[in-house]
């Protein structure tokens, strides 16, 4: 429920706005000066004690500025962001990112490596634990003696490679027939199918080693992925010069992969500010992610990381923008 009257919203949004550029504690005299209020110094002050006195605004030492709490930033963000276009140039890197790729990890790789540099932020991505995936295309090539390379083509765009030791003795015929066993049994059947095959043909050579490395890979893929980028740009912001105890929590949270993957992909909640993230390291700070689809299936989350006065307009435009692109792009290619 919206309970703040237009002055407070005003007041409350320049806060944020200053807060954002400068880093440091805003005086009621900054936005008297700066805002077209129409009010006295001390109407402004009033105002600032009502905004602290409802949760909105903190004051963090004995100076008379005021800060945004995390209450405040989600009123913000819920009530009075204006979306930001992406900026032309990063438009037009982040389409041929995502139209020239053709690798779901290599592609998310350079996409968000490019947001990162974007926003200045930590970047991330995480690919969905969903064994609803389909195997598109199994392929099997001999290499040499007793090795080859499988490659398994999945419905989400991801393209797996490993390298396989086959049974020594291994034909290159018994290769071509074990390829198109393999693609009978695999093709078109989802992750979880897939890790309960066992083999159909025991007579043929290599097939029980192929489909013994389809398996691993399954367990491997349903297990979910992490890409994080600009990790320097996190630890670079001001919040963590000024506050020591921060640095080591946030090592300890980035190191966590499990944790961290699970609060990057908590497609749940498209922004989580300070005290909503569940893990308490990251409670500084503010993730934005938004989910990527094939089809109606999400396939993965694109985020942001930043502290809590990040730039809530440009930055939850640049996360949206990027989620739409990967998504066209895994819709292009499925």
């Amino acid at each position: 429920m919206d309970e703040l009257s237009p002055r407070k919203k005003m007041i409350l949004g320049a806060v944020v706005v200053e807060y954002i550029d400068s880093t440091e504690p805003v005086a009621s005299e900054t936005v008297l000066n700066k805002y077209n209020l129409n009010v006295s110094s001390a109407t402004v002050r009033n105002e600032f004690a009502d905004l602290s006195e409802l949760g909105y605004l903190a004051k963090p030492h004995t100076s008379a500025g005021r800060i945004p709490s995390d209450r405040g930033y989600r009123y913000f963000v819920d009530f009075m962001r204006q979306p930001q276009d992406v900026g032309a140039d990063d438009h037009a890197k982040m389409r041929k990112v995502t139209r020239d790729g053709d690798v779901l990890q290599t592609v998310l790789r350079d996409t968000i490596r490019l947001l990162s540099r974007s926003t200045m932020l930590l970047s991330g991505a995480t690919i969905s634990r969903n064994t609803k995936i389909k195997v598109r295309h199994a392929v099997i090539s001999a290499l040499g003696p007793g090795s080859a390379l499988l490659v398994l083509m999945l419905s989400n765009g991801h393209v797996e490679n490993r390298m396989v030791e086959l049974p020594a003795g291994t034909t290159l015929e018994q290769i071509g027939e074990c390829n198109h066993l393999v693609s009978e049994l695999v093709s078109g059947k989802t992750l979880r199918e897939v890790m309960a095959l066992k083999s159909a043909a025991p007579g043929v050579g290599p097939l029980a080693t192929v489909l013994s490395q389809i398996r691993t890979i399954a367990k491997d893929l349903t297990k979910g992925a992490l890409l994080t980028e600009g990790s320097e740009f996190l630890m670079g912001q001001p919040e963590l010069q000024r506050d020591e105890r921060l640095f080591p929590l946030l090592v300890q949270a980035l190191q966590d992969d499990e944790g961290f993957y699970q609060q990057l992909g908590d497609s749940a909640h498209e922004v989580t500010i300070g005290s909503e993230n569940a893990d308490q390291r990251l409670q500084p700070f503010t993730i934005i992610r938004r989910s990527f689809f094939v089809g109606d299936d999400e396939a993965g989350t694109v985020a942001v990381v930043g502290p809590t006065r990040l730039n809530y307009n440009r930055n939850l435009s640049y996360v949206e923008f990027t989620a739409r692109a990967i998504s066209d792009m895994l819709n292009r290619i499925r």
